[in-house]
């Protein structure tokens, strides 16, 4: 199984990458958010695989009436969970609230009631799969784990009840930008858990459960 993930920047040599097949071998995308929509809808068409993604802040407040609040072709996974390709996969989307009308911002109180409404979900999984998920993907980071004392860019501290409680084998996120100089430091070992920032991009090849 081997996952393309996205987040925050678009690279402009994505587009001549999965014109030329380079992405043929990938089995699914991940979006981890702050990215314009026709970008992840080119590449759902594109690669032809299923897309599953959360809203960042810089995001528009999805509205099931309104065509330009969600990409074409792929499946917000906001506060939701799927099995597919033998993963479970959820999401959580947003970041911590920094401006007192910012759109997908939330408290830390606030985040951990979305994903308190996931906790249901994941339970069924537990009792039917034996394992309440494989995939995590979020735009923020957990708390004290890749993110930073900026207040746009605090972590989220329910992002790490989740992941103790949950054990996804791995939580892709995006929201803090690691550049080339501190590239090792995008992979943490928390629990049974690895966390990654994805920025811009990652392919990862996992085994199926």
């Amino acid at each position: 199984m081997r996952i393309l993930a996205v987040s925050d920047q678009v690279i402009e040599r994505i587009y001549s990458l999965a014109a030329n097949q380079y992405f043929k071998d990938i089995d699914l995308i991940l979006g981890c958010g702050d990215l314009p929509y026709d970008y992840l809808e080119y590449l759902v068409t594109i690669i032809n695989k299923p897309l599953y993604y959360v809203p960042g802040n810089h995001d528009p407040k999805f509205n099931k009436r309104n065509k330009a609040s969600k990409a074409e072709g792929c499946s917000n996974l906001d506060q939701k969970t799927i099995y597919t390709k033998k993963l479970l996969i959820a999401g959580i989307g947003g970041s911590i609230r920094y401006r007192p009308n910012g759109v997908n911002q939330y408290t830390q109180f606030e985040m951990y009631f979305r994903v308190f409404k996931l906790l249901p979900r994941l339970l069924i999984n537990r009792l039917r799969y034996g394992r309440a998920l494989d995939i995590l993907i979020t735009h923020s980071p957990p708390f004290g784990i890749h993110d930073d004392d900026t207040r746009a860019h605090q972590g989220l501290r329910a992002l790490n009840l989740l992941i103790q409680w949950a054990k996804p084998q791995y939580h892709f996120h995006g929201h803090t930008h690691f550049y080339r100089q501190n590239l090792e430091a995008s992979t943490t070992e928390f629990g049974e858990t690895q966390i990654m920032n994805i920025y811009p991009y990652k392919i990862i090849e996992i085994k199926n459960a």
